[in-house]
Formats: C-alpha cells, sequence, structure tokens
C-alpha cells in the first residue's frame, strides 16, 4: 500500500498539534506501509515541499493555501497511489481534488473544525468563508474521517449532517513516551531565567483565541505571590491579538513583579519544552476549543500535573482527580471560569502529594493509552476499509 500524506506542517516547521500528529504518525506508518509526505515549504530532506505560486504572493491566505493546494495536486498526479490523507483544512483542497483526479479514496484526520472556530474570521477575513466551502466539501466526499476524539466526531456529524456517522471513527492523537519522559537537567529552567527555589505554572501554545490565554492571564493574577506564571506564547494569529496579549502579560506583570512573569517569545526546542514541562509544579491549558489537546499529554508523559478547562476531547486525555483537574468553560461567565481555574492551580501547586500523584498517574496513562504504534495500525486499518 502506498499513501500520500497531505499537511501543513513538516519538521522542522511545526507549530501547532495537528503538525506533532503528523510528525510522529509518519514513521510508524512506514513500518507498515509506503508514505509520500508533501507539506508547505520550499524544501525538505523527507518530504515534498509546495510553495504559494509567484502570483498569488500577498494575496488573501486562504488563496495562497489554494495555490499551494494545486502545486500538491499536481506533484501527487504523477504518483501511484492507493489512497490521500489529508490534515486541517489547509490541505483538505488538495486532498479533495486528487482524489477526484486520480480516483481514489481520500481519508481526512479531523483535527478541528472551521463552523467552530468563528475567530479565524480575524485572520482570513472572507477567505474563512472559503476555507469553511474546502472544508465542507472535503469532509462531504471523503471516504472516511478520523476524528482525533469522540467529542470530535460528535462535533463532525453535528457540523457536517450530510457526511454518513459510519465513515467517522475516532484515533486518538498519541505520544512518544520516549522522548516525552522526564528530564532531570535544569539547562533550559536557567536559560529562561526561571527561579528553580519556586514553583512555576506552565503555558505552551500559540496566541490564538481557541488556546484562551487571556483567560488564564486574567486568572493568573490570582495565583498565589509565589508562584512564577511562565508563559512559552508564540505565533500569534493576528496583529490584534498580539496586542492583546502583550498588554495583559504587561498587566499581570505590573501586578506580580517582572520577575514573576516570564513570557518566552520564540518556539522553545523540543528538548528544553522537555525540561520546561519536568520541573513546571503544573501545566495550565485554558483552552475554550480544543478537539484532543496533544499538549496536555506531552505534559502528562512529562509526569507533570495538568490544570486544564473541560472542552473538546480533553477529557478524554486529563483523567479528572486523577491525572489533573479539569475546570468547566462556560463562556457566558468567563469570569467564574477564570476565578476556578486560579483556584485549582493555587491546591496543586501548594498539595506537593496531590502534584506528584497527578504526575505519576499521567505519565501511567500517557504510556498505556497512547501510544504512536497502536494509533498507526488503527490509521492502517482505516485505509484498508475504503481501498477498493
Amino acid at each position: 500500500m502506498r499513501i500520500a500524506l497531505l499537511t501543513k506542517e513538516w519538521p522542522p516547521h511545526i507549530y501547532g498539534g495537528a503538525g506533532v500528529h503528523v510528525q510522529y504518525l509518519v514513521p510508524a506508518l512506514e513500518s507498515h506501509i509506503g508514505v509520500d509526505v508533501h507539506a508547505f515549504g520550499e524544501s525538505f530532506l523527507d518530504a515534498t515541499g509546495h510553495v504559494t505560486p509567484q502570483f498569488l504572493n500577498g494575496a488573501n491566505p486562504a488563496l495562497e493555501t489554494l495555490g499551494t493546494n494545486l502545486d500538491m495536486v499536481n506533484a501527487i498526479s504523477h504518483t501511484d497511489l492507493d489512497l490521500v490523507h489529508s490534515h486541517t483544512w489547509y490541505t483538505n483542497f488538495a486532498g479533495h481534488t486528487a482524489a477526484l483526479l486520480q480516483g481514489i479514496p481520500l481519508v481526512i484526520t479531523a483535527h478541528s473544525l472551521e463552523p467552530l472556530r468563528p475567530w479565524k474570521e480575524e485572520q482570513l477575513g472572507g477567505g474563512y468563508r472559503i476555507s469553511s466551502w474546502v472544508e465542507k466539501s472535503a469532509y462531504e466526499s471523503a471516504a472516511a474521517i478520523i476524528a482525533v476524539s469522540a467529542d470530535m466526531k460528535a462535533d463532525v456529524i453535528g457540523c457536517y449532517p450530510g457526511v454518513d456517522q459510519k465513515k467517522v471513527h475516532v484515533i486518538h492523537n498519541g505520544i512518544d513516551t520516549n522522548i516525552y519522559r522526564p528530564d532531570p537537567s535544569y539547562a533550559a529552567v536557567d536559560k529562561y531565567g526561571i527561579d528553580v527555589q519556586r514553583p512555576y505554572s506552565l503555558f505552551v501554545g500559540r496566541i490564538t483565541r481557541q488556546k484562551g490565554l487571556p483567560h488564564l492571564l486574567q486568572a493568573a493574577k490570582n495565583f498565589n505571590p509565589g508562584i512564577q506564571v511562565v508563559l512559552c506564547a508564540s505565533a500569534p494569529d493576528t496583529p490584534e491579538i498580539a496586542a492583546e496579549v502583550k498588554e495583559l502579560i504587561s498587566e499581570l506583570s505590573e501586578l506580580r513583579g517582572e520577575h514573576n512573569v516570564i513570557w518566552i517569545r520564540e518556539q522553545v526546542p523540543r528538548e528544553e519544552l522537555i525540561q520546561l514541562l519536568t520541573h513546571a509544579s503544573v501545566f495550565t491549558c485554558p483552552s475554550i476549543y480544543e478537539p484532543q489537546g496533544i499538549v496536555n499529554l506531552e505534559a502528562m508523559a512529562c509526569g507533570t500535573a495538568v490544570v486544564a478547562s473541560d472542552v473538546g476531547g480533553i477529557p478524554e486525555v486529563v483523567t479528572n482527580n486523577e491525572t489533573g483537574i479539569l475546570v468547566h468553560y462556560n463562556s457566558h461567565d468567563p469570569q467564574e471560569f477564570e476565578k476556578q481555574f486560579a483556584v485549582e492551580v493555587n491546591r496543586v501547586i501548594f498539595n506537593n502529594e496531590l502534584a506528584r500523584e497527578f504526575g505519576l498517574k499521567g505519565r501511567e496513562r500517557a504510556i498505556e493509552h497512547f501510544a504512536w504504534d497502536a494509533i498507526a495500525q488503527q490509521t492502517i486499518d482505516v485505509y484498508r476499509s475504503v481501498i477498493r
């Protein structure tokens, strides 16, 4: 069996959960089948890179994406394939078109859904209507859809009632627990100026509405004064949200003292991130929309307690009161969410035995339920079910 796997992100250009998913899924798949990776980018050693056609440079981002997709389709058309597998709306147009052109099945992995991310209109303008059309058309024509959580499957069915429910399969994101594991080194902690003698909370994520960072910054105003707030927050979606987050961080620094708020604005290398996760007293995930939340798995695999919102697929990863604490998110009362989030962060950080127990059970759960080899085999089973 040979497939084309289409992705926007590919190493070294990984910035989100979908990219992490593809990064680890591909090697696991390659142990069993042939995989041709096509990704956004000029050139790669282990994938075919595709860039925006020159005449579309500077166009609406959605149009640039469609142009890159057509370059993918052209490359794929010269290859003998059994199936095409696309990830996110960024490659769904390419997957849909290539499947039609070659008469092969399309499989889509649902990492998020455009109808549930209305804030993307801030980023894409009218292009958001294009991305929504691309996604809807591809989902309704796909031979199979892989949802990364049961909650995501329900969202797919709810957003796209034209999709046959039997075509939607649940296969969770995974984690390589040989890579993501406790690292006793303090080199990264020292590098970023974190005081190892005091507890710290850690946030890791893009500056985008769905990650809920403004809620965390409001909640952190009520964190115990002894807690350092460490933010690995980069890649803002828009100048507007970048400015909003910058202002909130400035307010928080003024309130808590600049040495108690550490903002790491660049993407942290994986080896350093693992050290930061390992030594964090608690990992914080205040997302308002999260199909699964692979970053929580990374924290759990490093043996760190988690405090997270209860949205989307997060409860399928974080077991409440066992591997961490889930805080109910209510969009109609965000202040209550922020207040309760602060309460739980303070409680976990200042109960060393509880934090330790959450960390141990979190790593056990990551190992037992989210191994990539099993996920790859489930994915191949889906492929086989749709190949004629």
